[in-house]
């Protein structure tokens, strides 16, 4: 129970019965009256200033006004002393035993104290942690993890259906790499002396990943090609940062309800999907953009490329949304995986970003 919305209806009312009397005028709006806890705690339990907001409208000095209200207010069930204080704010004190009452409410609830219906009859899907399976996560990520974690339960309390998200970035170049790396260290597991070589993930965090593999597929992949071997050590090695990163998010006490993946969206013709329902709205187009502003990349050419009109909504620039190689772009993927967000029923939408992504506020 919120007793200070209760202390406002209950002064709402004494208002109008006294407007009713004719001792006030009719229809003094009380939008602007506040009940809520005094500044300083010593002043009583409730604060309102409803003689300071009303005594306009009553034309009558704010004091005057409160010592009109204080009388009355002193009849609400539970109040044992009402103050005037300053130029006509009202402090009010509540018994023992209405205290009393709240603990014992609180008890009976458990852990059900505090909750809300307020967001009943409506989905939200927060998005969090989602770090790249390329690695241990790391202190940022544990923000969001927090963050996220904690928001979504808040929600959940008002009584919204909240789905929890994870976002694996399974597709792309850094799951690539992310093999590439973890194939040294499962040579390295034969005793083989291996240099990573720049462009490679050097961490440590892989040599036990390498170990497992060997255990797991023996000498298999010691003389193949890298055609034979990419996608499925590609996926071994996902699974493992993936169990790595659930592990942290466990000792975090944070859990997620749906593991979403990058690589299945693009499979399943996700990305196609969106694409043709921003072209079906005159949202994308082919064009040329200008030079990047600063020193220009010396690799940087005029192309055309297909863009999205991210300008139209905020954004700096349009952006593109195929490579050079006509794949789509990490910004393609990211429209495709809200777009199946909204469509499996989601109401709105709570992306917890990282610090470095500031950024991608204005074109997502």
């Amino acid at each position: 129970m919120n007793f200070f919305k209760a202390f406002h209806t209950d002064i709402s009312k004494i208002i109008t019965d006294l407007a009713a009397e004719g001792t006030l005028p009719e229809g003094l709006d009380c939008s602007r009256m506040t009940c809520e806890p005094p500044r300083d705690s010593s002043h009583g339990d409730v604060a309102t200033n409803a003689a300071m907001v009303l005594c306009k409208s009553a034309k009558m000095k704010p004091r005057d006004l409160a010592g009109l209200l204080a009388p009355k207010i002193e009849t609400i069930d539970h109040v044992v002393a009402v103050e005037i204080a300053g130029p006509g704010f009202i402090n009010i004190r509540l018994s023992n035993d209405f205290w009393y009452a709240r603990l014992k409410d609180v008890l009976a609830a458990g852990t059900h104290w505090g909750d809300s219906d307020i967001g009943t009859g409506q989905s939200i899907n927060v998005e969090y942690v989602s770090a790249n399976p390329t690695g241990p996560m790391h202190v940022g990520h544990g923000r969001g993890a927090v963050v996220g974690d904690a928001l979504a339960l808040l929600l959940s309390k008002a009584g919204y259906n909240v789905t929890k998200e994870y976002y694996i970035n399974d597709a792309g170049a850094q799951v690539d790499v992310l093999a590439r790396s973890v194939y040294l260290r499962y040579r390295e597991a034969f005793g083989e002396t291996v240099e990573i070589p720049e462009g490679l993930y050097p961490g440590d965090y892989l040599v036990p990943v390498g170990e497992k593999l060997k255990e797991t597929f023996g000498d298999k992949w010691l003389n193949a090609d890298e055609s034979d071997w990419l996608e499925e050590i590609k996926a071994f090695s996902i699974d493992a940062m993936m169990d790595l990163i659930r592990e942290d998010l466990a000792a975090l006490g944070v859990t997620h309800d749906v593991f979403s993946s990058e690589k299945a969206l693009v499979a399943n013709g996700g990305v196609d999907k969106a694409l043709a329902y921003l072209e079906e709205r005159g949202l994308i187009y082919t064009g040329v953009l200008e030079p990047p502003k600063g020193k220009t990349p010396e690799d940087w050419e005029p192309r055309p490329q297909l863009l999205f009109k991210a300008s139209e909504f905020g954004d700096d620039i349009d952006r593109p949304l195929k490579k050079s190689d006509g794949s789509g772009t990490y910004f393609a993927s990211d429209i495709a995986y809200h777009f199946d967000k909204f469509k499996r029923g989601s109401d709105q939408l709570i992306d917890v970003l990282g610090a470095d992504h500031g950024g991608y506020v204005k074109r997502m």
